[in-house]
């Protein structure tokens, strides 16, 4: 199926108070997930951290596509996914860029492409998954700091914005709106097998997973630990503050040896802390 079939999706103004924060369940599926080496090849473009800003890093981001796609120019390009999702608003630049690319677009699930990242991965001309990966579907979520009034504004936009998402997934697969929004409702994990079958995706890849890499190994301890973190229910900004006092400053440059620029007693004695 072509992507120039597929809906286009408005610009929309961000709500007040908005921010965007992934479940801890859905991050341990993600650090646990398939391990995807970068390419050499310069027409293919990586996505593998959250889509906007995430705790270590600002996270991938339209600015970060566009920049991309001038660099490529008009031709084909390959699109390899392995993200939580994120910032709703920054995946709808992304799916709309990719959309407008005047080659084709081939998108490789390497991992999981969840909320944001699974639109996002329906832009493509062609959706390979690969071995082990997954797919998830799910209704719009945010956290908002607002009053009453705001709250009620912020779910009629929700609403408008599942609405966008189920016109991507309906144009793509060909399934009964109905059925798409149950499977939303219900927040869908889909096999590689199950996208497949369902018309999410084209065909599955028997393309070997590369082995972890100790920069790899090191981010999905610091994952780890934000998501025990977040199950204790500390909020982002605390969970980056406490995370960069346990582990060091994010961006700074991985030790060659995997972890060992993580503090784990700290990060012990800061978790005891918090549950007792």
């Amino acid at each position: 199926m072509s992507l120039r079939e597929l809906p286009k999706i408005s610009a929309l103004e961000r709500p007040d108070g908005y921010e965007w924060d992934p479940s801890p369940d859905l991050l341990e599926k993600w650090s646990a997930g398939p391990i995807a080496a970068e390419a050499d090849d310069p027409s293919t473009i990586s996505i593998y951290e959250q889509i906007g800003g995430g705790i270590w890093s600002e996270g991938f981001t339209g600015k970060r596509m566009a920049g991309a796609l001038r660099s490529i120019g008009p031709k084909p390009v390959t699109v390899k996914i392995n993200s939580v999702g994120g910032d709703v608003f920054e995946g709808l630049t992304i799916y709309n860029l990719l959309a407008e690319h005047p080659a084709k677009v081939t998108v490789k699930v390497m991992g999981i492409a969840a909320s944001a990242a699974s639109f996002i991965a329906m832009a493509g001309d062609e959706i390979v998954m690969g071995l082990g990966s997954m797919l998830m579907i799910h209704n719009a979520q945010a956290g908002i700091i607002d009053n009453r009034h705001g709250l009620r504004l912020v779910a009629d936009y929700l609403e408008t914005v599942d609405g966008a998402m189920t016109d991507i997934y309906e144009a793509r697969s060909g399934l009964a709106r109905k059925a798409i929004v149950k499977m939303m409702d219900d927040e869908t994990y889909l096999s590689a097998r199950e996208a497949v079958d369902k018309r999410f995706a084209d065909m599955i890849s028997s393309d070997p997973v590369p082995p972890a890499s100790s920069a790899r190994a090191d981010r999905s301890a610091r994952a780890s630990l934000d998501i025990l973190l977040a199950r204790q229910g500390v909020p982002r900004a605390e969970r980056r503050r406490l995370l960069r006092d346990a582990t060091g400053t994010p961006g700074a440059a991985v030790p060659a040896t995997p972890c060992a620029g993580i503090d784990m007693a700290a990060a012990a004695r800061l978790l005891a802390t918090l549950k007792s």
